[in-house]
């Protein structure tokens, strides 16, 4: 990896993907999108919820679900070996899993902040390690996608510490980029504000106000965002190190 040409020609649609928090929400649907494609994949959440295991009984031999926290490293890593060994060697990747923030940044404890920056930003950057040395095992090639926010980009109150962990991975998206040298491409998408769990945290005035001031006049919605997910694991679009922001235009 030490030459660009060693990366000569096109990454190949994604076989196998993990998709990390796959249980509900966005997360689901990123599963659900996946397997549509025709393609395997490996995730977990905290708690298998019943739709995700609906999936996993419908396509035992393309699914590997397990619930753990993506901060027990041996856990994380554990995983990653099992659903290679079941699955294959995986080349396509989806960080997904967070938790929200609801409290200004002076109320907001050191242990909460703890918290949010190991959920956010460090598990994943732990997790992106442990896939990428199976995936670029063997000259293989690889796509990854980062799930970030609009709110790395923009400044909204009570997201301070969520909104930094946010912004480290669009950061961490654009070095990885270049450390891979066109063997694995590596990509953000950036939703804005949708009613989902986390989002709910903002409370129902701040959404209101966010959904006026958007050009599009509603949140966004997974089905937003799976779209442009399944462009960057199956499709050969040439984007690399790239933030898509997903927002409706709230912020042009």
């Amino acid at each position: 990896m030490s030459d660009a040409s060693d990366a000569a020609g096109t990454v190949p649609p994604a076989e196998v993907v993990l998709v990390s928090g796959g249980s509900r929400g966005l997360g689901l649907a990123l599963v659900r999108m996946v397997l549509d494609a025709g393609a395997k994949v490996a995730t977990f959440a905290r708690t298998i919820t019943p739709e995700l295991q609906a999936l996993a009984d419908e396509f035992p031999d393309r699914t590997h679900v397990v619930p753990l926290d993506i901060t027990d490293t041996e856990a994380v890593s554990a995983f990653v070996k099992d659903a290679t060994a079941k699955l294959g060697r995986i080349d396509g990747m989806i960080n997904n899993a967070a938790v929200g923030q609801d409290s200004m940044h002076m109320q907001t404890s050191p242990a909460d902040i703890a918290r949010i920056v190991e959920t956010n930003l460090t598990a994943p950057l732990v997790l992106t390690r442990a896939v990428l040395r199976t995936m670029i095992r063997r000259n293989g090639r690889g796509r990854i996608i980062m799930i970030t926010s609009v709110g790395a980009q923009r400044g909204y109150a009570g997201l301070t510490t969520y909104a930094a962990t946010k912004g480290g991975l669009d950061a961490a998206m654009r070095t990885l980029a270049r450390e891979m040298h066109g063997r694995v491409l590596v990509n953000s998408i950036a939703p804005g504000f949708f009613a989902s769990e986390m989002s709910s945290v903002l409370g129902s005035d701040q959404l209101d106000a966010i959904t006026r001031r958007t050009p599009s006049g509603r949140l966004v919605e997974p089905e937003n965002i799976v779209p442009i997910a399944r462009m960057l694991l199956f499709e050969d679009t040439n984007l690399n190190g790239q933030v898509i922001t997903v927002d409706g235009g709230s912020s042009i």
